[in-house]
């Protein structure tokens, strides 16, 4: 890009005048030594459980790897421009200008098998777990005529996320006519142009869009100047020898007023794409894509980390999404990867949860109801209600009280209370109250599935599912209880029976002084208790020993009277005996 140089006429001042030209251009080197010296990234009060990331492009690739390898970081979601599956480019750069960029129906993603390496991944601990992503929010964006990332690849990008994450918590745009740029709705080239700096103006603010989709409702943003701070910061803290590694040596972060002043806030990586770094396009990226006017209403800081083009590998200064600097990009050990997570921890270091709420109390019980209070907490704007450990308001709750209804009368239950922030923050946890409905309490579920597991001579083994509210349950054979305490194990052994004889269980659900009906019968009958032994002897040696008897000089078995043979010495037999007084020729069986 060539650039053009114009030349002002230098203004003379009357002779002993102060010369201000000289000190102009002292407050002009003072102000660029200023800004080759970037800060240390600050720490603010950050709830880093809130974190998410977004990109473009390479970025929105980038924003794909770091959401799902550190999963347990990016919790709240992530949203992705014109990007693709996680490791999309397996390594090779040519799949990834290939099917992950310019994709056909016969040469797209190899989605199957992203998602095989995903699993395999997380197993082994390169990346985080899976299930992690669950309960994220996920926003795609792909422009109808992109012509750089095709929209089949975006659409790979969904299949993807759908085996990790429920179709209501993923969101995907693909109606407006935009090219391949971040799409905004008062900044940047007409819609349908692809060319520097990559931000058009298509009347769709999409920045708001992913926000409002991973955070759910927000204030409307600032659409006047800006209340809070541009900062500059050092990459070099995160990196070693950022430009040997694709990354430029500073990037940046807007940091709203209120968080600046150490009210709770939550943090948002922005991560431009290709030929988007200062030194092409300026400040363009992290000032004018429409992430900081909704920052700077709802506490949110946005990180900027930017990359610096190079001639080995990355001369258009992309992030690493097909290993150019590192075989290991897409794993959590990537250097850019670990770059930008140490970012995030970094700006979260200040994190100060709410304290506990003190004084919860439980003012008043009813059949069904359970009603409490509890004490403000300085910078609380709500608070949760948990019922053994479980939320039970569905909205957060503006006051100091609050009515549990739907209980079930005569009954026992524990509660403690949360503070929340503005921004959906909760802190520490309250001392647990206890309360117990009025009224007679609900009858014991019955136990369920009673089985019989063994059996034998004089031993009887049952199991069943759990009962609902049980602490214990009793046993009964034929009707009459064989525990005197209640177990409380769902499994149960019965002894000291007869063989070959036939009982009939049922169990009973206990708690607190309180049993369950009977539960649907079993029968169990003993076996005969008898163990098989095998002799071999001569057939003279069994008729003596009273295994065989005499019949006509030959030797019968004693019961099955199977003949032997001749009853004599010479003559050799194996004799089971199966039963009392009964044997077989042959060994047990």
């Amino acid at each position: 890009m060539n650039h053009r140089f114009r030349y002002a006429r230098v203004r003379r001042f009357p002779r002993g005048f102060p010369s201000l030209a000289i000190l102009a251009c002292s407050l002009l080197a003072a102000s660029l030594q200023a800004r080759a010296a970037p800060v240390a990234l600050p720490s603010y009060n950050v709830d880093i459980g809130k974190s998410s990331v977004s990109g473009l492009s390479s970025g929105g690739f980038m924003a794909v790897q770091l959401h799902v390898a550190f999963s347990a970081t990016f919790k709240a979601g992530a949203g992705v421009v014109a990007g693709g599956p996680y490791y999309c480019a397996q390594g090779a750069v040519g799949t990834a200008t290939g099917p992950c960029m310019a994709a056909t129906a016969a040469s797209k993603p190899a989605t199957a098998t992203l998602v095989s390496t995903t699993n395999s991944w997380a197993s082994q601990g390169l990346i985080d777990p899976t299930s992690n992503l669950a309960a994220s929010k996920v926003y795609l964006y792909s422009g109808t005529v992109d012509s750089t990332v095709k929209q089949l690849v975006m659409n790979e990008a969904e299949t993807y996320y759908k085996n990790y994450i429920g179709s209501a918590n993923i969101f995907y745009k693909k109606d407006l006519a935009s090219e391949h740029a971040m799409v905004t709705d008062y900044f940047g080239s007409a819609c349908s142009v692809k060319a520097s700096p990559y931000i058009n103006n298509c009347n769709f603010d999409l920045a708001g869009e992913i926000l409002k989709w991973i955070y759910g409702p927000l204030n409307p943003r600032n659409t006047g100047a800006l209340g809070g701070s541009f900062v500059e910061f050092n990459q070099a803290e995160f990196i070693a020898s950022p430009a040997s590694h694709g990354m430029a040596a500073s990037g940046w972060a807007y940091v709203p007023a209120s968080c600046g002043a150490n009210q709770q806030c939550k943090v948002h990586v922005a991560v431009h794409g290709c030929q988007q770094d200062p030194t092409k396009i300026q400040d363009k990226y992290y000032r004018n894509t429409g992430y900081n006017k909704w920052a700077d209403t709802n506490d949110i800081i946005v990180l900027y980390p930017q990359t610096a083009p190079s001639s080995t590998g990355n001369p258009n200064g992309c992030w690493d999404w097909w290993g150019y600097d590192d075989a290991s990009y897409a794993k959590k050990s990537g250097r850019q990867m670990v770059a930008i997570k140490a970012m995030v921890e970094r700006v979260a270091a200040g994190y100060t949860a709410l304290p506990a709420p003190t004084g919860l109390n439980v003012t008043g019980v009813g059949d069904s109801t359970v009603s409490l209070g509890w004490s403000a907490v300085s910078g609380a704007a709500g608070y949760n209600v948990y019922r053994s450990g479980t939320k039970v308001n569905a909205a957060t709750v503006a006051g100091l009280a609050y009515t549990d209804t739907g209980l079930a009368s005569g009954s026992a239950y524990s509660y403690t209370v949360k503070a929340v922030t503005a921004g959906g923050s909760t802190g520490a946890e309250s001392a647990p109250v206890n309360a117990t409905t009025t009224g007679s309490p609900p009858p014991l579920a019955v136990p369920a599935n009673l089985a019989v597991t063994g059996q034998t001579g004089n031993a009887v083994s049952l199991s069943w599912s759990a009962a609902s509210g049980a602490t214990g349950y009793h046993v009964y054979r034929d009707g009459t209880k064989l525990n005197a305490s209640p177990t409380a194990a769902t499994s149960y052994t019965d002894t000291g029976l007869v063989p070959s004889t036939s009982y009939g269980y049922a169990v009973t659900a206990y708690a607190a002084g309180r049993e369950s009906a009977l539960s649907a019968p079993v029968t169990a009958t003993t076996t005969s208790g008898f163990v098989c032994a095998a002799t071999t002897s001569s057939n003279y040696a069994h008729v003596t020993a009273g295994r065989a008897v005499n019949s006509g000089g030959y030797a019968l078995a004693k019961g099955s009277n199977q003949n032997m043979g001749l009853n004599n010495t010479f003559y050799t037999t194996t004799l089971a005996q199966t039963s009392a007084g009964y044997y077989v020729i042959g060994n047990c069986p």
